[in-house]
């Protein structure tokens, strides 16, 4: 099955249509930067545009970086403030005359890495981290996602977490690699503390250079790189899509019955 997955982040929107079968692309991907400011008509108006782009008219996985309850964005992560309240999928589904499934960014990425990724087949607590513009965070438990952690926002030694260790925050700083790697560590050992997670998956884009901090990382549990780099978001909201047209059924959530 052929699903459209666009993934909505701080600095760009990016879409392909994926087969969610294989969890691969079928067509190469298409960025469109986010408009800035990242207000909802303006977004939807670029959602609109990569459906154009692929001139689709099936329905559509989209990740969006905010706590998503019923397609409603609860929170502004890296986007407009204007966002809180809105129904994204509705807004989404109006611009594109298509069904549209949304749900938070980093759950997107997990759903991938659990369902043909990675965390295929892993039991116990497994950790989705996208570290980007900000961290964002994916939970789940024996396969089953934990819904809208968020836990990039966890304070830390009387800060949050997310402007300190994000992939920006390096840029930003300068920071060599092993001393990010040291905030990391400290971020890696409070979740440690926390849930006793058994795997921790390291997605974004930084994930393509795992090979310069992933050995200065110190934790009990596994850490490895998502297995679709930069383009899970993608893969993971059109699996998530699948799920909700009776297609396909990846990891389910703790909320199912």
């Amino acid at each position: 099955m052929e699903i459209l997955g666009i993934d909505i982040g701080g600095s760009g929107i990016k879409g392909a249509v994926v087969d969610t079968e294989k969890g691969e692309l079928s067509a190469e991907r298409y960025r469109i930067p986010t408009p800035q400011p990242a207000k909802p008509k303006d977004v939807a108006k670029v959602v609109a545009k990569i459906a154009c782009h692929f001139d689709w008219q099936g329905a559509i996985g989209c990740t969006f970086p905010a706590v998503i309850k019923q397609g409603v964005a609860y929170s502004a992560a890296n986007v407009d403030n204007s966002w809180i309240g809105t129904n994204a999928e509705a807004l989404f589904a109006k611009a594109t005359a298509c069904s549209v499934h949304v749900l938070n960014d980093a759950d997107a990425a997990g759903v991938a890495e659990m369902s043909l990724g990675a965390g295929r087949g892993q039991k116990g607590v497994v950790f989705m981290l996208t570290l980007g513009t900000g961290i964002g965070t994916a939970m789940f438990v024996d396969g089953r996602l934990v819904p809208n952690t968020e836990l990039g926002h966890l304070e830390l030694n009387g800060r949050e977490v997310e402007p300190w260790a994000s992939d920006k925050a390096r840029k930003d700083k300068g920071l060599a690699w092993k001393k990010w790697a040291g905030r990391l560590n400290s971020y890696f050992d409070y979740l440690e503390f926390l849930f006793s997670p058994d795997l921790f998956i390291i997605g974004g884009g930084v994930s393509k250079k795992g090979d310069k901090f992933l050995p200065y990382l110190k934790t009990q549990a596994p850490v490895v790189a998502a297995q679709m780099l930069n383009e899970a978001g993608i893969i993971g909201a059109a699996i998530a899509a699948a799920t909700v047209v009776g297609h396909k059924a990846p990891a389910k959530t703790l909320r199912e019955k």
